[in-house]
């Protein structure tokens, strides 16, 4: 491919292209032997001697592959002239380069950009469709200016303050005199945004990627969208900007590699595919998991996530090692630094070590670095300072300054697009512009243009109207040439700050269904009300109706899904029985209920409202255990000892009378007052043929039995992280919040806990002997070995002796090493956030996919086998687990599904399980919002759980929410420091005194410092910050300035 000025030229002259090839073979032997001249290395001379006697030879008449003419298919550009984009040469030195008159190869070098680092959302929208075009007069003018000044100040200034001019990189690269500028860049690092710029537009000095080695693709031949350099050199957006802007835009990110090239290269290991994670402090930085259970896969900025959004599962290249990023010990993978890279630079700066060492820029995310270092690293590229290269670090390895190698990818592919493409958010009107620009409450989600034809009516002469107002918008296209997605507007939500707006716009986002069912649906339910259990179906089941059998439940459940009972036998044993609401039976597999409900795949709760996965009817009617009514169940029953050892096991179909409705809370009082005789008035109606005090002892010797099966699973190595939930109390007509409070886990609820346990594990066990290949089972994978490792050397630092080699050993330091005192608890609370970091989600998989058993174990219960049996009211995997158990029980049809339908539904479960589980998240953090608005300001004490260079985490103990403090929000803060103490963060923070003429006072905030918080609500809907509380002058971690 062409310089920018040369392929000029070519463009207008594309027919003759064998003349202008050997016209433009002069320049490049000059260039080139003025690059030879800055070096001495025989290896580089004997390449550029070949590399001039190959030239002719070579160029454009060479045709694509069929794979990257398929890729260019994606680009509005006839066949014959994709044709001419491509370059399949197989050397390791790309000879299509020509570099410009006037610049030296050093100097172009210094230019290269492979890695994105830019903050999305920085550029107003639609700035890309003007700025990107650059007539071929207007640049050649531009060249002719700088080539007449010499003494012209170079153009990196003004890239840095205009970082996001997307026509900085090309005054760069168009350069002045060659000398003056050479100077001038040995003292001077290039921009900030330098590189980000030249990635942004999509094109590259090719004069960089000339001596850059071209490694072969996964299918064995060179595609030019393997590496970095590779796939832009000759992209369809180079030669748009080749053609001088005339009405083509510039190609922003890279085209997709075709699905054989993806496939090849995960064979191969050369690609590595993954759900996409976008830090939501930080959404410039993004994280793939790693496959060896390593430190995580840095994507830095949106050019690196190629379009892809949070939750998506991605393919990646892992870019070169010299582009990998070094961070501090003491920062975890979502980036726990604001400059994270303050301690950060890339690892390429390694090799300087023989030379003089640059300075370490201040702040990775912009990535300075002079051309020197990219000259350095494009020699050590091409394999001509064997020695450096010997001299990098595994990355696995921590430097002797406690620095960590994180190696760095970028998007090469979407698997699949997990995220809705919805998002909530705000309008922008944007003068003399055909479209509105959309601004996304998710910030991990760039900002979208929206047609004005698609906007309200009088938004265009009223804008100021609809600056509060939330708006659904559903992203629908997203070109390559740009760097904002086009969407239109689904829903107009109402005013931000109002819950119910809000409320929706969560759903959206997440794709949650609360439609009401339509009448296909309903029709699948019994027509005749009220229903009862037909005289053949009570024939096919075990009578239990006459057993004492009751519910635990929250005081607000309505989806009763199960019920427990538990009668002494005359050998001093129990009967214990686990009664589940036959859902199946109303579910027939395949009709237009089990289809919603399959697509739904789970309830999901929300503080002032739940959206069913059934309808009404079936969840809270037919289907709940509902108090002194015939229900339809599917019952465990063992015989069990005291100790809680089981002597014998029955599943089957059966029909309860639940002659209770308990609560938590009633459960509770049952088992704190053992000898109490309770009345009538103090629990909800009872079943008479069950007097009270039989209910009271069975729920006694539950507990008892369930505190013995506790004690069992934790010796045998079970682990459980309790962490600090808030609930509400909400007011009945206003559905606002009137108090909030940590909720509290208690005797009856793992009295519940254990006997659902028992129920899973035994059905898992039932399910996988009959149908080894089609069992839907659920696997816990162990946590992530790196961060493990991070935080074990954490704990020792601070002394804390905990133990990470199991789950058991880890549960046993939670809970043995650290003591009961309000300090402890705290520390424990703390603790307990960082253990659960490294956790990675509980999944549902099918048993005929993942081969290997020892895959299957559950790392939290210790148990190699384990599935959900107890709620199928609310989660359709335990649906198919009950269909599971009834066929195999020969009580039920046979079960239609495929092993691979099973892997499908169980992969689909887990998005929406996971979906659900931060719905219910923000939905909490939504009504703690409004909280802290209506009562607020809040004070609490809170835990450091983080040390940043300007902030710091604090877990707040009464609330149990993490918020971040910045510091420079301290009002009466004078000034902070940050600094190390060993591989642990510490903020100085200096308070200027309260009194004239009083020193300052100095407050030290480390790792489980305790401190006094405030929450107060800020201006935008809906949030709130923490803002620390002058601290109090005799509190021991105060120190007075000399």
């Amino acid at each position: 491919m062409d310089s920018p000025r040369q392929s000029n030229r070519a463009n207008r002259n594309r027919e003759a292209k064998h003349s202008q090839n050997h016209s433009s073979t002069p320049p490049q032997k000059d260039a080139y032997a003025r690059l030879l001249s800055q070096h001495h290395s025989s290896k580089f001379r004997l390449y550029l001697e070949q590399y001039a006697k190959d030239l002719p030879f070579q160029g454009e008449e060479n045709g694509p592959s069929t794979p990257l003419k398929a890729h260019s298919d994606r680009v509005d550009i006839p066949q014959r002239k994709r044709d001419q984009v491509f370059d399949t040469d197989l050397s390791d030195f790309s000879p299509s380069s020509r570099p410009q008159q006037g610049v030296s190869e050093r100097q172009r070098r210094g230019q290269r950009r492979d890695t994105t680092t830019s903050h999305d959302g920085d550029i107003e929208s639609g700035e890309e469709l003007n700025s990107f075009k650059l007539k071929d007069s207007q640049q050649h003018q531009k060249q002719q200016k700088k080539n007449k000044d010499p003494n012209r100040e170079h153009t990196s200034k003004e890239t840095v303050l205009c970082p996001r001019d997307p026509q900085s990189s090309r005054k760069t690269s168009s350069g002045g005199q060659e000398q003056e500028k050479s100077k001038k860049l040995k003292k001077k690092n290039l921009p900030k945004n330098h590189k980000e710029e030249k990635y942004r537009d999509g094109v590259i000095s090719l004069g960089a990627d000339a001596d850059m080695p071209r490694p072969k693709s996964p299918n064995g031949k060179a595609k030019n969208l393997q590496q970095p350099q590779a796939s832009r050199v000759n992209s369809p957006a180079d030669k748009s900007k080749n053609k001088g802007g005339r009405g083509a835009k510039r190609q922003v990110f890279e085209s997709y590699m075709i699905p054989e090239d993806v496939s090849h290269g995960l064979k191969r290991g050369e690609l590595i595919q993954g759900p996409l994670r976008i830090n939501p402090k930080k959404y410039h930085e993004a994280f793939l998991p790693s496959p060896d259970g390593m430190r995580d896969i840095f994507l830095d900025g949106i050019i690196a996530r190629n379009r892809a959004l949070n939750g998506d599962i991605v393919v990646v290249q892992v870019l070169p090692r010299e582009q990998w990023k070094v961070v501090g010990s003491n920062t975890d993978c979502e980036g726990a630094s604001e400059s994270d890279s303050q301690a950060g630079t890339k690892l390429r700066k390694k090799p300087l070590k023989k030379k003089e060492r640059l300075p370490s820029p201040d702040v990775i995310v912009e990535d300075q670095y002079s051309d020197q270092d990219e000259l350095v690293s494009r020699v050590k590229n091409i394999a001509l300072n064997a020695a450096d290269n010997e001299d990098m670090e595994d990355p696995s390895t921590p430097r002797s300054n406690g620095e960590i190698i994180q190696r760095t990818a970028k998007v090469v592919y979407i698997v699949e697009r997990k995220h809705s493409r919805a998002v909530s958010g705000f309008l922008k009107f944007l003068p003399d512009k055909p479209f509105a620009m959309f601004s996304p409450v998710d910030h991990r989600v760039s900002r979208i243009n929206i047609p004005l034809a698609d906007c309200p009516a009088d938004f265009k002469s009223r804008p100021g109207d609809y600056a509060s107002t939330l708006f659904i918008c559903r992203i629908t296209n997203w070109s390559a040439d740009s760097y904002f997605a086009e969407g239109h507007l689904a829903k107009t939500l109402g005013q931000a700050g109002e819950i119910e707006p809000e409320t929706e716009g969560i759903l959206v986002e997440y794709d949650v269904d609360f439609s009401e069912f339509s009448d296909e649906v309903l029709d699948c339910l019994p027509k005749k009300l009220p229903w009862t259990i037909p005289p053949e179906e009570m024939r096919k089941r075990k009578d239990l109706r006459q057993e004492c059998i009751f519910t635990i439940d929250p005081a607000t459940a309505r989806d009763l899904d199960d019920a427990l009972s538990c009668k002494p036998l005359p050998d001093g044993n129990y009967e214990v029985g686990v009664h589940i609401a036959d859902v199946s039976y109303f579910v027939e597999e395949g009709n237009a209920l089990d289809v919603i409900a399959s697509r739904r795949a789970t309830s999901v709760y929300m503080v002032q409202k739940v959206i069913p996965m059934l309808p009404r009817l079936l969840c809270e009617e037919l289907c709940s255990l509902n108090p002194l009514t015939d229900r339809l169940t599917f019952s465990v029953i063992w015989k069990i000892t005291p100790q809680g050892k089981i002597l014998s096991e029955w599943f089957g179909r059966s029909v309860i009378r639940s002659c209770v409705k308990l609560s938590y809370d009633h459960a509770q009082s049952m088992i704190e007052a053992p000898d109490k005789m309770f009345s009538a008035e103090e629990l909800p109606p009872v079943d008479p043929e069950h007097p009270i005090d039989e209910i009271h002892q069975a729920v006694l010797n539950l507990h008892s039995i369930a505190k013995n099966l506790r004690a069992q699973r934790f010796e045998g190595g079970a682990l459980r992280l309790d962490q600090l939930k808030l609930a509400f109390t909400l007011d009945r007509e206003t559905m606002m919040p009137q108090g909030c409070y940590v909720y509290q886990y208690r005797d009856s609820n793992k009295l519940v806990e254990e006997f659902m346990l028992l129920a899973n594990m035994a059905t898992a066990h039932h399910i996988y002997r009959s149908y080894p290949e089609k069992a839907l089972l659920r696997r816990h994978p162990p946590p992530q070995t790196k961060m493990v490792e991070l935080l074990q050397e954490f704990c020792d630092q601070m002394g804390l002796n905990i133990d990470f080699s199991s789950a058991g050993a880890l549960h046993r330091s939670l809970h043995t090493t650290l003591g009961d005192d309000e300090y402890s608890s705290a520390r424990k609370e703390v603790l307990t956030h960082m253990c659960s970091r490294p956790m990675q989600m509980a999944l549902y998989f099918c048993t005929g996919v993942l081969k290997e058993e020892k895959l299957f174990k559950h790392y939290a219960l210790n148990v190699p086998l384990y599935t959900h049996f107890t709620s199928p009211i609310r989660r359709y995997a335990d649906v198919i687990v009950h269909r599971l158990l009834a066929s195999s029980l020969g009580c039920g049809p046979h079960i239609e599904l495929t092993e691979e339908e099973v892997h499908k539904q169980a992969s689909y479960c887990n998005d929406k399980k996971t979906a659900s589980k931060r719905v219910q998240e923000l939905s909490s953090d939504l009504f703690f919002g409004v909280f802290v608005k209506e009562c607020g300001p809040l004070e609490s004490e809170a835990m450091v759980m983080g040390v940043l260079d300007q902030s710091f985490d604090v877990l707040v103990l009464n609330y149990g929410v993490q918020k971040r403090v910045y510091c420079k929000s301290l009002p009466g803060l004078e000034s902070f420091h940050h600094h190390q103490v060993g591989k642990k963060g510490e903020l100085t923070l200096v308070w200027s005194p309260v009194d004239a003429g009083k020193p300052s006072v100095q407050q030290v905030i480390s790792i489980f410092t305790l401190v006094e918080v405030q929450l107060r609500a800020d201006g935008a809907p809906m949030k709130y910050s923490a803002v620390l509380k002058r601290p109090d002058e005799n509190r021991s971690e105060i120190l007075h300035m000399p």
